[in-house]
């Protein structure tokens, strides 16, 4: 692949930030965009604006059948068995309160445990205790090892008879781990508990198919992926999004509704009330077009090659702690330096024009569990180079001498 070519793609990384050019490895928060999913935003607003469904007009029928046709994308993108899986969300967090709070009130009783795991975004965390607290049930958690990876061994006896929900993130946010989902979903489900999967740093990133890990739901943003911010979707096993209630009442996911009652229409729409975000929802099919015109296992080796130089480079630095497992990783590097507070050190580099991030990624119980304040984190994407890696390893060194 001609890397450079497609970062040609992506205006916004041709700047300088405080007079240095900027490298951008703020990835894991949230990926750029290419011309393509612009000018298919600026597209729509000039020349099909209107509202989806049920509209005759020329304008809604083009609306409505890239809204549509974008629902079909998502569906082959990830492996689901049939467009009406997909649920459009704002976003993973919403996604996953979705389910937290839909099925678990139907289906979750005082006793009941849900299995959760020490690495969850609080996305995948606090619906849960939510959840937990709503309906009476138990939350427990798989351990972290040392290495970032889970606890296995403690996860076989937790896996019992009484989990009735298992949620696990399937790349971490803070550790670049990948986290065998599907022998997890398999064992879980075998033993009747629902199975969720945050997918947030995993699609677009990786291929991913949701039929083979074997998961209930399965959530993702589309601003991780080269999509505008607020829009993802939830797939969801038909038979259960058949047996669940809606969550928002409204406009568009019923067939009737009279001054006492209502009569609802099958899923996605059940789930879609009021007007959606018909724009974002075509950036992310435009999105999605693009990545798969470059491949997912290219995108992902070639994620894999630039993290396994900088993980060797960074190594070298004096004082640092990387946490995670060396390999596999995802595209991510989280470290601690001993002379500098994350966010001290992220502001630094800001002033060279690097972008980092640095805190607790949301990820609070796991920074306790390291006994760390917070990281600073370097996440790359298939438009970064090893010379913006390079680039990096300069600022990092200067930074250790300006704070030693």
């Amino acid at each position: 692949m001609d890397w450079l070519h497609l970062r040609a793609d992506f205006p916004i990384l041709d700047q300088e930030v405080h007079g240095q050019p900027l490298v951008y490895f703020d990835n894991a928060a949230s990926s750029q965009k290419p011309r393509q999913v612009i000018d298919a935003l600026v597209r729509y607003y000039q020349e099909d604006n209107a509202n989806v469904h049920r509209g005759l007009h020329e304008l809604s029928m083009r609306a409505t059948d890239a809204f549509e046709g974008t629902r079909k994308k998502v569906a082959r993108f990830i492996g689901a068995g049939r467009e009406e899986e997909i649920i459009y969300t704002r976003g993973t967090t919403e996604g996953i309160n979705l389910v937290a709070q839909v099925w678990a009130a139907q289906f979750l009783k005082p006793g009941d445990v849900i299995l959760l795991t020490g690495m969850e975004h609080h996305s995948n965390l606090v619906p849960w205790q939510m959840a937990a607290k709503r309906s009476g049930a138990e939350l427990k958690h798989i351990p972290v090892l040392e290495d970032g990876t889970l606890d296995l061994e403690t996860a076989e006896t937790l896996l019992n008879e009484h989990v009735k929900v298992f949620a696990c993130v399937h790349i971490s946010n803070s550790l670049g781990t990948l986290n065998p989902v599907v022998e997890l979903c398999a064992k879980a489900r075998a033993l009747g508990a629902m199975t969720l999967v945050d997918g947030a740093q995993a699609v677009g990133h990786i291929p991913v198919n949701v039929q083979a890990i074997g998961c209930d739901f399965y959530a993702f943003s589309g601003h991780k992926m080269c999509a505008p911010t607020g829009i993802g979707a939830l797939y969801g096993r038909y038979e259960l999004l058949e047996k669940m209630d809606p969550w928002h009442g409204g406009g568009e996911m019923i067939t009737t509704v009279t001054l006492e009652t209502s009569a609802y229409k099958a899923p996605p729409a059940k789930f879609e009330a009021g007007t959606p975000n018909i724009a974002d929802v075509i950036g992310l099919g435009a999105a999605i077009d693009y990545l798969e015109t470059i491949g997912l296992e290219n995108i992902q080796a070639h994620g894999a090659e630039l993290t396994a130089y900088a993980y060797e480079r960074m190594s070298t630095l004096p004082g640092i702690r990387i946490l995670g497992p060396q390999q596999p990783r995802a595209s991510l590097i989280a470290f601690a330096l001993a002379c500098a507070h994350p966010h001290d050190l992220v502001e630094y580099a800001n002033t060279y024009g690097l972008a980092l991030r640095g805190g607790h990624h949301c990820t609070q119980p796991l920074m306790k569990r390291f006994k760390l304040p917070g990281t600073s984190r370097a996440s790359f994407y298939f438009y970064n180079t090893r010379a913006e890696v390079d680039r990096m390893m300069d600022i990092l060194h200067q930074a250790v001498k300006f704070f030693s």
